[in-house]
Formats: C-alpha cells, sequence, structure tokens
C-alpha cells in the first residue's frame, strides 16, 4: 500500500498544480483583456493624434505617418518595430497618405470606430477616426497575430518563474511533509525495537493529532497484559488445583488397593469420588470461565423457561448428591421471553446453584426464580447456607478468592457469574436472606 507520506505528497503536489493552472489561466484571460484594453486605446490615440496633425503648421502627411508609426530603437532586436499601419483617406474614398507597412487596400470597411478585417489575408484591428472639418478619415490598425504573439510572450514572461519556482515548491511540501510524519515514524521505530513480551506503555512524545493512536495502543497494551496475567494465573491455578485431588486419587486408589477390609475400602472410594467429583466440576468451571471470558455465543435463542429447567437439569446430580431439593418458579409473564446468548444465561445461573447447592445443608431448598420487575425481569437464586461473611463480600467475586477451604471450592463460580454478567447486560447483586441463606440475583432491565 502506498505510504501516507507519498499519497499526501501526490495530493497535495496534485493540489497545487490545479491551483498553479487555474491562475495561469486566469493570468492569461485578464492579461488578455488588459493588453487589447490598452492596445486600442493606443490605436485611438494615435488616429486622433494623427487626425489633429493633418496641414497643422505645414506638417506634411507623412511627417505625421512617422509621428503615428515611430521607428523603434534597436528595431532589427525585437519583432514589434513598427508594430502600427496608419492610412489617411479622404472622404471622397481617395488615398491621401500611409505609413510604409500598410497595406494598399483600406484597412478598414465600416465608417468609424473599431472593427476587424481581414486584408491581404491578415486579420487587423483598426479603429476609424473621422475629421470632417478637413475631410479626412484615419485609420490605424495592428496585426491580431501580433497581439496575440505579444500576449503569449507577456504570459511566458509571467509563467517561466512559476514553473522555475515549482520544483523548489515540490521540495518543499515533500521536506514539510516529511517533518510532520516523522513523530509517526519515531513511534512506528519505538515499537519496531520492542520485543513480544514488552507491554509497558508506550513513553513517546506526540503531537495532538497522534496522541489518541498513542493512548489507544497503551489501552491495548494494558489489556493484553490484563488478559496474560489471567492467563497466566489459569494456568496456574488450574495446575495447582488438578494437581491436589489427583494426587489424592492416587493415594486414595493404592487405599482402596491395599485395603484390609471393605469398610476401609469404601472410605477410600468414597474419598476418590469425591476428589473425581471436585476435579470434574473445576474442570467445568474453567470451561465456563474461558468461554465468558471470550464472550461468545451461537447458540439458538429459547424461552426463558426452557433455559431454567436447563440449568435444573445440569445441576440436578449435585443437588441430590448433597440431598438438597431443588425448585423453579417462573412468571408467566416471561414464558415467551427469549433472552439473547442463552447458553452464556445458563453458565451463569448453573454457577449460581451450584454454589447455593454447595453451601446448603443436607435437607434444605434451593428455589431459581425468574419473576418480571416494572423495568424488565430477574432471576433469583435462593439458599438456605449460612450465608457469606461480612468480611467476605468484598472478595468473593474476585477469581480463585475462596473464604475457606471447606467445601472444597474452587473460587471461580461467583467470578464466572460476574463475567458473565457483564456480558449479558445484567446487573449482579448479592444480598443476605432472612433468617438465613443468600440471594444471588441477575437483574435485567429492558428498556
Amino acid at each position: 500500500m502506498t505510504s501516507i507520506q507519498r499519497r499526501l505528497f501526490v495530493a497535495l503536489l496534485t493540489a497545487t498544480g490545479l491551483i498553479w493552472l487555474s491562475a495561469a489561466l486566469w493570468i492569461q484571460s485578464s492579461t488578455r483583456v488588459e493588453l487589447n484594453r490598452v492596445l486600442d486605446n493606443r490605436l485611438a490615440e494615435a488616429a486622433r493624434m494623427v487626425g489633429s496633425l493633418v496641414d497643422q503648421d505645414g506638417l506634411q502627411l507623412n511627417a505625421a505617418m512617422a509621428l503615428a508609426a515611430p521607428a523603434l530603437p534597436g528595431e532589427a532586436a525585437h519583432s514589434y518595430a513598427r508594430q502600427l499601419s496608419c492610412q489617411v483617406w479622404g472622404l471622397d474614398g481617395t488615398r491621401l497618405a500611409a505609413s510604409s507597412q500598410a497595406p494598399q487596400q483600406a484597412l478598414a470597411a465600416v465608417e468609424e470606430g473599431f472593427s476587424e478585417d481581414e486584408v491581404d489575408g491578415l486579420l487587423w484591428r483598426v479603429y476609424t477616426h473621422v475629421d470632417t472639418a478637413r475631410g479626412i478619415r484615419v485609420m490605424v490598425g495592428d496585426s491580431v497575430a501580433i497581439r496575440e504573439r505579444l500576449l503569449a510572450d507577456v504570459v511566458q514572461g509571467l509563467m517561466w518563474p512559476a514553473l522555475f519556482i515549482l520544483p523548489l515548491l515540490a521540495g518543499a511540501i515533500w521536506l514539510s511533509l516529511r517533518s510532520g510524519l516523522a513523530p509517526l515514524h519515531r513511534i512506528a521505530g519505538l515499537l519496531s525495537q520492542r520485543g513480544a513480551e514488552d507491554l509497558a506503555p508506550l513513553e513517546a512524545p506526540a503531537p495532538r493529532e497522534v496522541a489518541p493512536m498513542v493512548a489507544a495502543l497503551n489501552g491495548l497494551f494494558a489489556r493484553v497484559r490484563a488478559a496474560r496475567q489471567r492467563e497466566q494465573d489459569f494456568t496456574a491455578y488450574a495446575a495447582h488445583e488438578l494437581k491436589t485431588p489427583l494426587a489424592g486419587l492416587k493415594m486414595q486408589a493404592e487405599v482402596a488397593r491395599l485395603a484390609p477390609d471393605a469398610k476401609t475400602r469404601d472410605h477410600a472410594l468414597a474419598q476418590i469420588r469425591r476428589a473425581v467429583d471436585r476435579s470434574d466440576r473445576l474442570v467445568h468451571q474453567l470451561l465456563d470461565l474461558a468461554a465468558v471470558d471470550q464472550g461468545s455465543d451461537g447458540s439458538a435463542p429459547r424461552p426463558l423457561p426452557r433455559i431454567g429447567a436447563e440449568v435444573l437439569d445440569l445441576t440436578a446430580a449435585a443437588a441430590r448428591a448433597a440431598r438438597v431439593d431443588l425448585h423453579l418458579h417462573c412468571d408467566d409473564a416471561l414464558a415467551t421471553l427469549s433472552p439473547p446468548l442463552p447458553d452464556l444465561l445458563v453458565v451463569a445461573l448453573r454457577n449460581l446453584v451450584e454454589n447455593a447447592v454447595h453451601a446448603s445443608p443436607e435437607g434444605a431448598r434451593v428455589d431459581l426464580r425468574l419473576t418480571a420487575t416494572p423495568t424488565g425481569w430477574q432471576a433469583e437464586v435462593l439458599d438456605e447456607g449460612p450465608g457469606i461473611p461480612t468480611a467476605a463480600r468484598p472478595c468473593v467475586t474476585e477469581r480463585f478468592y475462596r473464604g475457606s477451604s471447606e467445601g472444597g471450592g474452587s473460587g471461580l463460580g461467583l467470578a464466572i457469574v460476574e463475567t458473565a454478567a457483564l456480558r449479558l447486560g445484567a446487573t449482579f447483586t448479592l444480598t443476605p436472606r432472612l433468617p438465613q441463606g443468600e440471594v444471588a440475583r441477575l437483574a435485567f432491565d429492558a428498556r
């Protein structure tokens, strides 16, 4: 792709050339008008002068002709010597006198004033002056071809300096563009010198027009740095959390193999199952976390009651193992509602229900309520567990935060819900429930 500097240079040079051409055309037009006006005035003045000098103080006609069309100094060095031609005619049509370069035929056919006539194959611009008192008609003219040549010489004389300056102007434009784009080249140089691991903010002085680009790059670096940090935390935590149950599995499998009696073997197998369940939940939560971080959801839309039923189906096994009852309620007004990103909504609700199940004692009840509100709708998960300690509330949505080691949680569930809520455009809140328990709420504003 053509560089910005080259494109700007071509654009500016083209614009300058067009302006220059327009100026040349304007100069030619205005010069033509002014030159013709000056030459016409000269023709009229010469004709009146000749008419006033004839027979005055004994001045002869030939002498008057010399005054009307004088020889110019150095006439051999230029082509404009003796440009004017003068004729004096009697009112009866008799030719009385003429300048040396004048043709034999009358220069004009009109009685008086300006005219253009072709005589001897040349086009003449003529002014005819009539003096009835002296009985003469004076015709003074010059060749239109000579006028055009004079105009061309004048315009060339004006344009040659301009054409000489044009390359200098092009060089000045190129240098100005190079200087103006120097900050971009400097930023490009700093970026090219960076290693792949260097995500520090770009510290480079930039003009006002380039500053937004530098700010955008620094914002991108910050997001990539945060994403990389999350990836590193994700990898480190996943490795640590998977290592622990795997080690336990190995140990309990060995205990079960060497168990001296059925009771010891059954206890070891129960511990193995518990470790497998914990690992399975951790893997699912890690996959959920990756899904909500990506924010992609290509699933087909489906009604809200069906989504609620899916959530309960996915958590039914965990509820049975914990001996907790699950209940779903959906307002009739929401029966036909099909929210966007349904799979992401399932992920958020499933993690809320799983957290509620693991926090509830045996025989407790967990409710998933989908209700209409004045501004939209909300999803609530209510449990009968001990609730979240006050000191832990500011941190419970942080990734890998666990208030206690009891229950074997991974510290990812509420972090997944909060991230999913951002993607879904919902508001996520946690409030205590009386007499005990917690209410997790996702509020959707339909306005």
